[in-house]
């Protein structure tokens, strides 16, 4: 398998999203969202939860949420000097929908090449988009999976790698980079502080920083996972 990986690594682009409420707070809801939005939690929310206070939660649903970042990295010259560049898309999400896509059709649109994430099949993936359809982009090669066979879709997980065909199993990328000896890419805010560091503190800068951290550790999950040198910081280049 490492030998695998060494002849593919650089056809492949790591990423990870950060998603929000689509706006501050249920109240600023139309009446209409917010009955669709207590209809489709129901199931989800305690009986002592109110659905105003659940709203906080909203980001995790395309119907509900907005990507404010999308990070991304991939490696250069792996065989010889190793880099791994990371970027990030920020600002509007049409924007960020737009410019990533140009990423994938015109860096990332060969038939070998393959998007990677953690949980990616079950969030990353289907978030982009679904928010691309919501924003009337339509979807590159890449994420488009109508019609194609299991094996024709160009997407890892290192999550679904972990699992090992346990379809029950979930595993953090907390937990697996702690028990792999990856430095730990959670020191500063985590997933569920993202909508308020967003929203009141308006720092995208400080969740773009959160989200390339998260995408550096998907990239050194699999190098692990494949029996290789994890990357060096000054390995790591942002660009």
């Amino acid at each position: 398998m490492s030998q695998i990986l060494n002849s593919t690594i650089d056809k492949i682009l790591f990423l990870d999203i950060e998603t929000v409420p689509e706006v501050v707070s249920f109240d600023k809801l139309t009446a209409e969202k917010q009955t669709l939005f207590a209809d489709k939690t129901q199931y989800q929310r305690k009986e002592e939860t109110s659905v105003e206070d659940f709203y906080q939660r909203a980001g995790i649903w395309a119907e509900f949420g907005k990507i404010v970042c999308i990070s991304v990295g991939y490696f250069v010259e792996y065989q010889k000097d190793k880099q791994f560049r990371v970027t990030s898309f920020i600002g509007d999400e049409h924007k960020i929908l737009t410019d990533f896509k140009a990423l994938l059709e015109n860096h990332f649109n060969k038939k070998e090449h393959l998007l990677c994430a953690h949980n990616g099949k079950e969030f990353d993936f289907p978030y982009i988009a679904r928010r691309m359809i919501i924003n009337r982009i339509s979807i590159p090669e890449k994420l488009n999976l109508f019609g194609k066979k299991p094996w024709e879709i160009a997407h890892l997980d290192t999550m679904d790698l972990w699992k090992f065909g346990d379809y029950k199993h979930y595993t953090s990328l907390k937990l697996l980079t702690n028990i792999l000896d990856i430095p730990s890419p959670k020191d500063d805010i985590d997933g569920s502080q993202v909508a308020d560091v967003y929203y009141k503190d308006n720092d995208v800068k400080r969740i773009a920083t959160y989200c390339e951290k998260d995408t550096i550790a998907v990239a050194q999950l699999l190098l692990r996972f494949n029996n290789l040198d994890i990357l060096k910081e000054e390995e790591v280049i942002y660009v």
